[in-house]
């Protein structure tokens, strides 16, 4: 039996009387505090308030397109119903949107760090985040994070000025990490928040130190998780991985739709008036053991995971090493030069060096990071035509 849980009568009543009376708690994020690398570019207006500005930078970023075909999950499904990492910002977006507006926080600020937090995310999920960090390491000593890499796209790729705010939202998402209360940790400083990321960079167990600087970056942080956990369910029923019945009907219900509302219910229901972000210890317990099992049942299976590391692992080692030859030799026909470093000069801003200035290995990591799931298979086939490494999709029909 379906379970979908309601505020309180207190809560509602209080959150209806508060906005009636002009007396909602107010701790939303200002923006007249917004902070930006170059404060005399992109003046906030009546019209563009400043985390609108970072919305619209954000969403015509040339890479924004790219996440309708990159993976959440399930890779090597043709499948128009499986989630793309394009549907699930979204998703993010839409749950951090309804806890902030009934918490009464700067929604424009949730949506801005809502759909940058995943720009750098690689081809192939998670996995593929993976192989490239064991690249990426093994030649440089540095670490490849998916969301210490969108800070590099909207920052450094594309030195967009985004605002301090959403930036360290999208650095600190780690929706690997669920805790049962989110306080914002202040941020004042660029110079602050730029040794934070050199650290990521050289330690990836630091990224669990960042914290969101504002209540709404808490709020996304928590969103990422309750727009995936169900979702993810979702998709692997469909695509015959899981069924419903392996799960345990707690606190957050099976389905999707259940898992979304009852946590947002309670996440508003524990947090109306307080500088934090928080769910009960009922609700908490259920979100991690329901993680815990999607781990064990969707991302380990071996539908999911043996085809990642016996083709996609190996194939992108190999195109790797083939990305960085033709750089370092100054193949000028390569799709490194040809595809990646011509189209990044083709937009212009104003950067602190050239990007061909880069350290060779970071622009290939660069260029594979922005690949979608298809570039990368063709790109694969492109450079290495005879290779015995394929991947064969799932058809419509099959």
């Amino acid at each position: 039996m379906l379970k979908y849980e309601s505020l309180s009568p207190e809560i509602s009543k209080k959150i209806e009387e508060d906005r009636l009376n002009g007396t909602t708690p107010n701790f939303a994020f200002d923006n007249n505090k917004a902070l930006r690398r170059d404060s005399e570019r992109d003046k906030a207006t009546v019209l563009r308030p400043p985390f609108i500005r970072d919305i619209d930078k954000i969403m015509h970023c040339p890479y924004y397109n790219r996440y309708a075909d990159k993976t959440q999950v399930l890779s090597f499904y043709k499948n128009d119903d499986i989630t793309r990492r394009g549907l699930h910002v979204q998703l993010v977006s839409r749950i951090a949107r309804t806890i902030g507006s009934a918490l009464g926080l700067n929604l424009d600020l949730i949506e801005a760090i809502s759909l940058g937090h995943d720009i750098g995310h690689t081809p192939f999920g998670h996995a593929g985040e993976t192989f490239l960090d064991e690249l990426l390491f093994e030649n440089t000593g540095n670490h490849f994070s998916h969301n210490i890499h969108s800070i590099r796209v909207l920052d450094k790729i594309f030195p967009y000025n985004i605002s301090l705010q959403t930036l360290n939202g999208i650095a600190a998402h780690d929706g690997e990490m669920e805790l049962s209360e989110y306080k914002p940790k202040p941020m004042q400083s660029f110079s602050e928040f730029d040794n934070e990321i050199d650290k990521c960079y050289k330690d990836k167990k630091y990224i669990k130190k960042l914290a969101p600087c504002t209540l709404e970056g808490c709020v996304m942080r928590i969103s990422d998780i309750i727009a995936y956990l169900g979702k993810d369910r979702q998709d692997a029923m469909r695509t015959g991985i899981a069924d419903s019945d392996i799960y345990e009907n707690g606190a957050l219900g099976i389905t999707n739709a259940e898992i979304i509302n009852n946590l947002i219910v309670n996440i508003v229901e524990n947090s109306y008036g307080k500088p934090y972000i928080k769910m009960d210890e009922e609700h908490f317990s259920a979100l991690k053991k329901a993680k815990s099992d999607n781990y064990e049942l969707i991302y380990k299976a071996p539908e999911v995971d043996n085809i990642l590391h016996a083709s996609i692992k190996p194939m992108m080692q190999k195109m790797y090493e083939r990305l960085l030859h033709d750089l370092l030799d100054g193949t000028k026909k390569s799709p490194i030069l040809t595809h990646h470093i011509a189209y990044i000069n083709k937009v212009y801003y104003k950067r602190e060096q050239p990007y061909t200035a880069t350290e060779p290995n970071m622009i290939v990591a660069d260029y594979i990071a922005s690949m979608t799931d298809d570039y990368f298979i063709e790109l694969y086939e492109h450079l290495f035509p005879n290779s015995n490494f394929k991947v064969n999709y799932k058809g419509y029909f099959d």
